[in-house]
């Protein structure tokens, strides 16, 4: 059973490698300086295969500067953009980028906003997502529950190294697991799994210009806040923040990885290390992540109260 679980496992990792490298963003780089080209207002990094056309005239600007790299003229208008424009670009860009562009951008028609048009695509995806990811809260409640037992079994054995006692030890860890009725492999095949929704929604939203065009609630979606701090508007920090504190108890209520000093102050550093990222990131991405964050929080709020969890004892 093991090496199947563990050969379905390897199936799935090769088959999402093998997706992901059949197309990804590409910047736009400049081939004199060999860095990224910016945009000068909001300090986002410009993609060069981007999907539909620009509207703004300093972008397009900056674009026709490097015409040989991509002719902007020859692009749909983001408006107007369909799943079955531009050349093949492989799986990839056809069953996901694609399609998740294309329903962001019909949304942001349908409720005149492409930001409130991010908040509910990362709902939707996030709803569809729900039965993988409610299995791994669930078996990460189940493993904090099974903890006290786990710690018990590891000291019992904690200077034992004969193959006796391994064995003895391997034994008694597959009965609480068997108690608790705990898959250890679970909770990564589900990760993989997520894994492509996750990478292509993020591209989505870097090769829609129109996105980064908009302004929501004060934010101008193409701008990172570090660059808006620079220019003294410091309304951004309140992105910052909200990104940081729902990181954090998204991370704490994973009870699963909150098991020691050594791991709360991993995550902690997990915490800092995304608060910092999220500087240098367009407000579209920080606004996609906070929103993932929440929902990820409400969730493991009510898996905690839920019946599959309490039941299983």
């Amino acid at each position: 059973m093991k090496k199947n679980r563990s050969k379905k496992i390897k199936i799935i990792i090769i088959a999402i490698l093998l997706l992901l490298s059949t197309g990804c963003t590409k910047s736009l780089v400049d081939s004199e300086t060999n860095k990224s080209v910016k945009n000068p207002v909001t300090g986002q990094n410009l993609t060069q295969n981007i999907l539909c056309r620009p509207e703004d005239k300093n972008t397009i600007k900056i674009y026709n500067k490097y015409k040989k790299k991509i002719d902007i003229s020859k692009l749909p208008s983001c408006n107007g953009y369909s799943v079955t424009d531009g050349s093949y670009d492989g799986l990839w860009d056809s069953i996901f980028v694609k399609p998740l562009a294309w329903v962001i951008i019909n949304i942001g028609r349908f409720v005149s906003s492409y930001g409130l048009a991010l908040i509910i695509t990362s709902l939707i995806i996030r709803l569809i997502a729900l039965p993988i990811t409610k299995k791994t809260a669930i078996q990460s409640e189940l493993i904090a529950k099974a903890k006290p037992e786990l710690d018990r079994i590891e000291k019992k054995y904690e200077n034992k190294t004969d193959q006796e006692a391994i064995m003895k030890k391997s034994q008694e860890i597959t009965r609480v697991y068997q108690k608790y009725q705990i898959n250890p492999f679970s909770s990564c095949l589900f990760a993989f799994i997520q894994l492509p929704l996750f990478i292509a929604f993020l591209e989505a939203i870097n090769r829609v210009p129109a996105i980064f065009e908009e302004e929501f609630l004060g934010f101008q979606l193409g701008t990172t806040p570090i660059t808006a701090f620079s220019n003294g508007n410091y309304l951004y920090l309140i992105l910052i923040l909200l990104v940081g504190i729902t990181t954090y108890f998204s991370f704490k209520l994973n009870s699963a990885t909150v098991q020691n000093d050594q791991t709360q102050q991993m995550n902690r550093m997990m915490v800092g290390i995304i608060v910092v990222m999220s500087l240098f990131m367009s407000s579209a991405l920080d606004i996609y992540w906070l929103t993932t964050n929440l929902f990820t929080v409400v969730q493991n709020l009510m898996i905690k109260r839920s019946k599959e969890v309490n039941g299983k004892v």
